[in-house]
């Protein structure tokens, strides 16, 4: 009896030397799909070259990972048989060895599941402080879990049951995506094993903003669309950005018009450093923490401008 089909989909855009170790690390799969979002390094060829099955998407409809993702699904499923399992990577990535073995296992012996990740890790924790920041991001509890990010491996049928990724959702496409495959009855789990290494090849504050403000537009557009669900889908973290991000300057501001002591709630900001420092240990990661609430607020704003002005969200890249 032969074992289930695993195929897998990359996508990038611009991605040189890293979509080359990605691409390389996925030898061993059935089949193997690139999807390019107007990349001008030369992406396409070297895909081509790796013997991956190259989809360029059109530039003109905005570029999301969503709709790449959507397209690699496309392409696998236009074929003479579908996969069982779809390995989605995202091309500043590399797989980890052993890691579809063990993942395909589970899945296999989880009828449930339709999601399995496992450990991302930055491939130069040191190189940074906001690389450091990323690898601890990564690091989420094992076991049956609420979402997963954008390398994981995935049951094709689960997949299509839900009608693939939202294309319209320029960040947080996989825990929206997850929460949709849960109200379906499926589970999502991480386990305990290496999975991918990743290059954030972040060095600057301004990509650390950035990225920061892209999470804001995420937290907003995905309570727009889940907001009222009994899940309260991002609703929590929306929240917490415009209270911190602007309800605390706006209120320091205010009640300084009307006493001289109403700037001392600006206080809150140091108290909040000094919970979450004595919390995990971890002062650095305190401080980012509390100031990206300025940056995330900016992105809940940004969102809902452009929604009230019915113009669609673009990218924000940070690299």
């Amino acid at each position: 009896m032969s074992g289930p089909i695993v195929a897998a989909v990359v996508i990038g855009r611009n991605e040189g030397a890293r979509l080359a170790r990605c691409l390389g690390s996925l030898s061993g799969v059935a089949r193997l799909v690139y999807v390019d979002s107007g990349s001008t390094d030369g992406s396409l060829d070297l895909a081509r070259r790796h013997g991956a099955e190259v989809v360029a998407l059109d530039p003109a409809q905005p570029f999301t990972a969503a709709r790449a993702r959507n397209a690699g699904l496309a392409q696998l499923l236009a074929g003479a048989e579908a996969p069982d399992h779809i390995q989605f990577v995202d091309g500043d990535c590399e797989l980890r060895e052993g890691w579809l073995a063990t993942a395909t296992a589970f899945l296999d012996s989880h009828p449930r599941a339709a999601v399995a990740c496992g450990r991302r890790r930055e491939r130069h924790p040191d190189a940074s402080v906001y690389n450091r920041l990323i690898d601890r991001e990564w690091d989420t509890p094992v076991g049956r879990t609420r979402a997963c990010g954008g390398d994981a491996l995935i049951r094709t049928r689960a997949l299509t049951a839900v009608g693939g990724y939202n294309p319209g959702l320029i960040a947080g496409e996989e825990p929206e995506l997850c929460l949709r495959l849960r109200q379906a009855g499926w589970e999502i789990w991480r386990l305990d094993h290496e999975m991918t290494w990743h290059d954030a090849a972040m060095t600057r504050f301004a990509q650390w903003w950035t990225r920061a403000r892209r999470a804001g537009h995420a937290y907003a557009e995905g309570a727009a669309l889940h907001g009222r669900t009994a899940e309260r889908h991002n609703v929590a973290p929306m929240r917490r950005a415009l209270i911190w991000g602007a309800g605390v300057p706006l209120g320091a501001l205010v009640s300084a018009t009307v006493s001289p002591w109403g700037g001392l709630l600006l206080l809150a900001w140091p108290a909040q450093v000094i919970r979450l420092g004595l919390r995990d240990g971890d002062w650095v990661r305190a401080c980012f923490l509390t100031l990206g609430k300025l940056p995330e607020m900016l992105g809940v704003m940004q969102f809902h401008l452009r929604r009230i002005g019915g113009q669609r969200g673009r990218l924000i890249e940070y690299k």
